[in-house]
């Protein structure tokens, strides 16, 4: 019977809160040492580089000692003269008073040189890949909120460009994450799209509000702060843009779960003009939020009826 081998490790998603624990996934596979490379932070980037720069040299190392009287110049057992000759060596660099003395020692030094100038290509490739890399400076607010827009229990979230350049072309997608029972019983946790009033804009330049307005067919109908919890609702919402300073796709993503999604509040006004008319958007207040009073009034008066 075949062994089944699994790794079990527990990361906290990217876009959002929300622990998972995958079994059967390697957190580093070195099958793909470009994706693990581009991946790490830039502290474990450069933890890496600088072990497997010692790594290659103690290889060789390794091998001069080896063969003692393969290097003009270096005693028997001289760990540390090897070692500095073989940092020089990897490097393409050399200083001259230590030189192969026989052919292996030429072959040694011959294949050093190779693996230098590869680690250095392979190494300048991949500095300029992770600087290179664009990056959408695209910010979020903290919570989503469902308030009264145009007469209608609307969901909104809200989002800012973080650059001073606009962003073109950007596109939304919002999803509801839920359990679902089918007619077997059976549950599942899946994505609804819910529709947007707007879910393209041609020039993103100060904020973008986000807005699902919430019919009786909507997957979030009867929402409300009380069984938020019991219907375990989330959203997931992503972004697409163009930035053309940097003439390249960017992309953002925010999680919001069950305790980030606010009823009967409403986002206070981040985009303000003076009274020449000049427009000042203040990204500070992205996640500010108040009562909504239309929504208040409104269940009053619903109440009254009623009554």
């Amino acid at each position: 019977m075949p062994r089944f081998r699994s790794r079990t490790y527990s990361a906290k998603l990217v876009f959002g809160g929300t622990e998972v624990t995958k079994t059967g996934a390697t957190r580093f596979d070195l099958r793909d040492p470009y994706h693990l490379a581009v991946s790490l932070g830039w502290p474990g980037f450069f933890l890496a580089t600088l072990g497997t720069h010692v790594v290659i040299n103690l290889v060789f190392v390794a091998l001069y000692l080896a063969a003692p009287g393969c290097l003009t110049s270096m005693p028997e057992g001289a760990f540390l003269k090897a070692y500095f000759f073989s940092l020089e060596t990897l490097s393409t660099v050399s200083f001259g008073d230590v030189i192969p003395a026989s052919l292996y020692g030429h072959v040694v030094v011959s294949c050093e040189i190779l693996t230098g100038v590869v680690f250095s290509a392979l190494l300048t490739g991949l500095i300029f890949a992770r600087f290179a890399r664009p990056k959408s400076k695209m910010m979020f607010a903290d919570k989503a909120v469902i308030a009264i827009h145009n007469g209608h229990p609307t969901l909104m979230i809200r989002i800012g460009n973080g650059r001073v350049t606009p962003l073109a072309d950007a596109r939304a997608s919002l999803s509801a994450i839920q359990y679902h029972r089918t007619t077997e019983g059976h549950t599942y946790r899946g994505g609804t799209n819910l529709t947007l009033e707007r879910n393209h804009l041609q020039f993103f330049a100060l904020t973008w509000t986000l807005m699902h307005r919430i019919t009786p067919d909507s997957p979030i109908a009867g929402l409300s702060q009380e069984n938020l919890s019991e219907r375990n609702t989330n959203l997931l919402l992503m972004i697409e843009a163009r930035d053309q300073s940097l003439g390249a796709q960017v992309y953002g993503s925010r999680y919001y779960d069950t305790g980030e999604i606010l009823c009967g509040m409403r986002y206070q006004d981040a985009v303000l003009s003076d009274d020449q008319g000049r427009v000042h958007a203040d990204l500070t207040r992205l996640s500010l939020v108040e009562p909504d009073q239309h929504g208040r009034a409104q269940t009053a008066e619903e109440t009254a009826r009623s009554g």
